[in-house]
């Protein structure tokens, strides 16, 4: 069964190795290598990109920030294009955001943030969209890891 993977930002700066952020980057690159051998598909939403570059933008060496910068830059517009293991999710409607804003003080009661949140609502909505298929949050976060749809065979 083919899967969906929507990648979650503790996987997105492994890959790019990002320091500080990078700490399962062996692991990470291993099951990359896997899920792409199995056909996996990549989804990377908006929230990820923001916070990997709020991640980057923190780096206390301004050459290694304007160096991973440009290398994260370079990811994204290729998964823009068509380029890399994964593409870019759609920005959300009004609507949707206006469900994550009515669901959000739940979920930071719990601990979870506004861009956590996001994911777990493209993942709902993933599961709508295509419910035959494995469709899963990849993610090095507890709380994220359990998100997990296999259809019933």
């Amino acid at each position: 069964m083919k899967g969906v993977a929507i990648v979650d930002t503790s996987i997105f700066c492994n890959v790019l190795n990002i320091p500080h952020r990078n700490s399962e980057r062996n692991q990470v690159m291993q099951q990359l290598a896997k899920f792409i051998q199995k056909d996996t598909s990549f989804l990377l939403p908006m929230a990820v990109i923001y916070e990997t570059g709020n991640h980057i933008a923190q780096l206390s060496d301004g050459g290694n920030r304007r160096r991973f910068a440009q290398l994260f830059t370079e990811e994204v517009r290729k998964a823009i294009n068509g380029e890399a293991p994964w593409q870019v999710m759609q920005l959300p409607n009004m609507e949707e955001v206006g469900e994550w804003l009515s669901d959000f003080p739940e979920k930071a009661k719990e601990g979870a943030g506004i861009a956590d949140l996001s994911i777990i609502k493209e993942w709902e909505k993933m599961v709508r969209k295509t419910p035959s298929c494995r469709i899963f949050i990849w993610s090095l976060d507890r709380h994220l890891q359990g998100y997990d749809h296999s259809p019933g065979i």
